[in-house]
């Protein structure tokens, strides 16, 4: 089947993550009809995840072209970019402050972001309850969504923004995300300020980590008076149960924490004993470096499900830099087939080169000061 001009394709987005609704906010300012259908019942059903920073290098040149710029820096904190570098008894060894007018990585909810971008969208694009199974049909189109409920929708342009299981990543790619040894284990706190001033005295207007060499913790203030921390370890990905708990034992896990961080200071222990809830295991996985696929003129990938790394701060960056360049490679494109060779001629090498940058950097987290590589802490964990 000859390749369709972009403005008559029938282009699907599978995933309402910031990535997917990235491109098809972009697509719509092109004039570009686009569907971005999501597994989630809606787009409040979960927790969205944690503080994100938005690089002025890529992020924000995505939210330039999808003309929401400005609309992000009445949401952002600067002062998120605040980084503290603890010693085992808390006190601060390293500590960058931002200047006043610094908006080169400032912090945004993850949340806020995701609805900063849905409300840009024409009503509808979104078609929330729709978990994808499978892409078929042939490879030069049209192409066959089949979804869980049973459904299915023909489309000339499949773009897989689903993350680090993507269902789409199949139609061009055997790799599976492998896990990396390093694992996060997720704990909220709730109006810090009030219920957990010595938290909130711990983070600052940022984010503060320490590291022994064994395992870790990052703590990063979000907004609403609300701080995530990670605490970092290197341990087998069934761990939990290895250990004869359960995710949801809170009790339990809590204890063993508490054995494996017992030399670390009552200060930094408050991040095991004080947390509102349960705990969130959260392994961390990546793709093979390179990663890289046979071009199809039907199919497509950004994201994390092109380039699954390790959360250092780059996921949700190079995805939306990802979609910006693939709606505008459509937008200026006689041909779909075009422009998603166009789009892959710059985005593989440069996720290859910036995967390599973090490949195994996961360690770096956990590694004593003297043994880091400058890395100042995670970005928050999660799938775009």
């Amino acid at each position: 089947m000859a390749s369709p001009h972009p403005s008559r394709a029938r282009i699907s987005v599978i995933g309402a993550g910031p990535g997917g609704l990235t491109c098809a906010r972009i697509l719509q300012r092109h004039g570009i009809q686009v569907t971005v259908h999501d597994r989630e019942p809606g787009p409040g059903s979960r927790d969205q995840g944690g503080s994100l920073d938005l690089h002025a290098d890529n992020g924000q040149l995505a939210l330039r072209a999808a003309g929401l710029l400005d609309a992000f820096f009445e949401h952002a904190r600067p002062e998120g970019q605040e980084m503290r570098q603890l010693d085992l008894t808390g006190a601060i060894t390293d500590h960058r402050v931002p200047a006043p007018d610094e908006m080169f990585k400032p912090e945004i909810d993850r949340g806020q972001l995701r609805q900063l971008l849905l409300d840009s969208l024409a009503p509808g694009t979104v078609r929330w309850g729709q978990a994808l199974e499978e892409v078929d049909g042939p490879a030069d189109g049209p192409r066959r969504l089949r979804f869980a409920d049973g459904s299915t929708a023909e489309t000339d342009l499949v773009i897989g923004a689903d993350g680090a299981f993507s269902r789409v990543r199949p139609a061009v790619s055997d790799a599976v995300p492998a896990y990396t040894g390093v694992s996060f284990l997720e704990a909220w706190f709730d109006d810090v300020d009030r219920r957990h001033p010595e938290i909130a005295d711990l983070v600052g207007r940022g984010g503060a980590h320490a590291r022994d060499g064994e395992r870790a913790l990052f703590a990063q203030r979000n907004g609403g008076g609300h701080v995530r921390v990670y605490l970092i370890q290197r341990v087998p990905a069934d761990w939990i149960r290895a250990s004869g708990l359960t995710p949801g034992d809170t009790d339990g896990i809590r204890a063993l924490l508490l054995e494996r961080y017992a030399h670390w200071s009552p200060r930094l222990l408050k991040t095991i004993t004080d947390n509102d809830g349960p705990y969130v295991d959260r392994p961390i996985l990546a793709l093979p470096v390179p990663h890289t696929w046979e071009p199809s003129p039907t199919v497509t990938l950004l994201g994390d499900a092109a380039h699954l790394m390790p959360p250092l701060g780059v996921g949700v960056n190079l995805a939306m830099l990802d979609a910006a360049e693939l709606a505008a490679a459509l937008a200026e494109s006689g041909t779909v087939e075009d422009a998603v060779r166009r789009y892959e001629k710059t985005m593989l090498p440069r996720s290859t080169e910036t995967a390599r940058q973090l490949e195994g950097a996961a360690e770096h987290l956990i590694a004593a000061d003297d043994d880091g590589d400058g890395h100042e802490g995670p970005g928050a964990p999660g799938g775009v």
